[in-house]
């Protein structure tokens, strides 16, 4: 596989700029969130966004799976040669498409690998909004039935999304919330549980009469 200097990868990262007729559908910050947005942006121009998601889902689960690759990839130590040494065997062990080859080169030269965790996350968020997904999270003291929650994904659809959008919900169970639910919409948080119902109680009494 042929790959560009690191001068020219930078400047190709450069120009597939959002501003450039790429509308990314959703808009994140710091190191991750703009490398991510790069790729997303780079991935569109390529036409390889289904493949970019295939392999950071195979990339990720390799660092889970290979202590190896996850501290290379954190190691701030290793020079250019090392790092290159170290891309071409992490490419080797999968069919990763050109676009990502590229940019996990990019992130060599930038000395920005120990950020592809990060990266990985902040695509995958931008990857469900690009299809209208929303990321909801329930937690409750116990595991919630089918029907329970069925009748709160419909709560939720009428009254915290735009039309058209998707809701994928998590159901985490925490017995310390006793009762009730607690709702997690990006970056939205609703209280319903029973343990929160007791902390104010507890202000309430608290107080001085």
């Amino acid at each position: 596989m042929l790959f560009l200097p690191s001068f020219q990868l930078a400047r190709a990262y450069a120009t597939a700029a959002p501003s450039q007729n790429v509308k990314v559908p959703v808009n994140l910050y710091g190191i991750s969130g703009r490398y991510a947005t790069a790729l997303y942006t780079a991935g569109v121009k390529k036409n390889a966004l289904e493949a970019v998601e295939k392999d950071l889902a195979s990339l990720g689960a390799l660092i889970q799976k290979d202590a190896g690759v996850a501290t290379f990839l954190a190691s701030p130590l290793s020079d250019r040669a090392q790092k290159n040494a170290g891309i071409d065997a992490i490419l080797a062990q999968g069919r990763f498409s050109e676009t990502t080859g590229h940019f996990l080169r990019l992130l060599a030269d930038n000395r920005r690998l120990n950020a592809t965790e990060g990266i990985i996350a902040s695509f995958t968020e931008i990857m469900a909004a690009h299809r209208g997904e929303v990321s909801v999270t329930v937690t409750s003291a116990t595991k919630l039935d089918n029907k329970a929650m069925t009748n709160l994904k419909n709560s939720i659809a009428k009254s915290a999304l735009a039309s058209g959008k998707k809701l994928i919900v998590d159901n985490v169970v925490d017995p310390a919330v006793l009762g009730g639910v607690v709702v997690t919409i990006g970056d939205r948080t609703i209280d319903l549980s029973v343990a929160s119902r007791l902390a104010k109680l507890n202000r309430a009494v608290a107080e001085p009469i």
